[in-house]
């Protein structure tokens, strides 16, 4: 499920599936948009608890490590930031 080659759509998708299955959210992969603030009250409105779910949740799917608060600041904004650091890790 984690491969890095995937069309950018197909990353998304497998980022928001891990989302969900992580946060256990409600919305479903059509729901969430690539660019809505996920801490955000009005993106997906996540809370820091739900930031340490997601940081173990992109590590253990796929091997998405973040250093820091600051990092998480910037990987962390949204679907299409959280994909562009997965793509960066090569």
């Amino acid at each position: 499920m984690t491969d890095k080659e995937s069309k950018p759509g197909d990353l998304s998708k497998q980022i928001k599936e891990v989302m969900i299955e992580e946060l256990m959210l409600q919305e479903g992969v059509d729901e969430i948009a690539d660019d809505a603030p996920l801490f955000d009250p009005d993106g997906l409105g996540l809370d820091s608890v739900d930031a340490l779910q997601l940081v173990v949740g992109l590590e253990k799917n796929f091997g998405l490590k973040i250093p820091d608060a600051d990092a998480a600041k910037e990987i962390l904004k949204n679907v299409n930031s959280i994909a562009g650091a997965i793509r960066a890790m090569d």
